[in-house]
């Protein structure tokens, strides 16, 4: 039992990791502008699909690069690609709308992520895409009985670092002090001499190059690339971000490593624990009936605060 809960926790740790780096764009965006960018889980799509068009060019082109390199080259052209998209959006779709009814830019956010979605389905097409296992999955023994995969190991790490990244960015730099004086008021901000235009644009171009490596980790850890495949980590990102209190970094971050540990555990266990009646595709349960528990006794999420509306 001891093996099975480690094994667990490992792989909570590693999904978790993933959930936060997304929800991390989620928390940013909403924190500045107070909008929910439901296409942001697209641009994990768009991050995956554009590394295994990248990795496929660079393996014809150079077949001679070890792996490892063909995998950060399709890195680093997934990250533009997804940034271009993402101040694309902020400047074309939502923009204009920041002084609309907030139903608006919601109503745009969802436009957006079909439109994405629709775009990446003429480009790459309706059907699964097997994507090269380029760092290792030979599994390495770190306990008695419980191991972890380079690929799983490098998923954590490469998340740590770049959660790590962002809280410094905004907590000590002048760049993120603008950051914080436009998420407090947009207004004030740019009187004060801040370029809020620019801060929002950066926010969106910092969460798009996230879920672009977030993209590239899911597919890498699944092996799978597809059109569809942002929707369900952006609905977890998302609900990460609401549990751990959404316009909250460190709350985001939370949530996300909660969410993968109970989803994770949840799997494990769940067939055990109601007698064979479900099994581990039930794993969900558990994630949103822990979210209404948090929601219910503390409706501004585990590290949020409650603020008084400005009048």
């Amino acid at each position: 039992m001891l093996q099975t809960l480690l094994q667990q926790i490992i792989n909570g740790l590693v999904v978790g990791s993933v959930y936060a780096v997304v929800a991390l764009g989620y928390t940013m965006v909403y924190g500045i502008l107070g909008l929910i960018n439901f296409a942001h889980g697209d641009l994990v799509m768009v991050g995956a699909l554009s590394a295994l068009s990248a990795i496929l060019f660079f393996q014809q082109v150079f077949p001679g690069l070890p792996p490892v390199v063909h995998f950060v080259l399709g890195l680093l052209v997934a990250i533009p690609v997804c940034v271009a998209i993402g101040y694309t959006m902020e400047r074309a779709a939502y923009r204009r709308l920041r002084n609309a009814p907030r139903l608006a830019p919601l109503i745009t956010a969802i436009g957006v992520s079909f439109l994405l979605q629709t775009l990446a389905m003429i480009v790459w097409g309706r059907s699964y895409h097997s994507f090269p296992q380029l760092i290792s999955t030979n599994p390495l023994q770190i306990f008695d009985g419980v191991f972890i995969t380079p690929i799983q190991l490098a998923t954590i790490l490469v998340s740590a670092a770049m959660m790590i990244g962002l809280i410094l960015l905004v907590s000590r730099t002048r760049l993120g002090r603008a950051m914080r004086a436009t998420a407090e008021n947009h207004r004030i901000a740019s009187l004060m001499g801040v370029d809020t235009n620019g801060i929002i644009a950066l926010t969106f171009v910092i969460g798009s190059a996230l879920a672009a490596v977030a993209g590239v980790m899911i597919a890498s850890n699944y092996a799978v690339a597809h059109y569809s495949m942002g929707f369900t980590p952006g609905l977890k990102a998302f609900t990460a971000a609401v549990l751990g209190g959404i316009g909250n970094l460190g709350g985001a971050m939370v949530g996300g490593i909660v969410l993968g540990l109970i989803e994770a555990i949840g799997a494990g266990y769940i067939e055990t624990w109601s007698g064979g009646w479900l099994n581990s595709s039930y794993q969900d349960i558990f994630a949103f009936v822990i979210l209404g528990i948090v929601l219910i006794f503390r409706p501004t999420g585990l590290l949020g605060e409650r603020v008084a509306d400005r009048a």
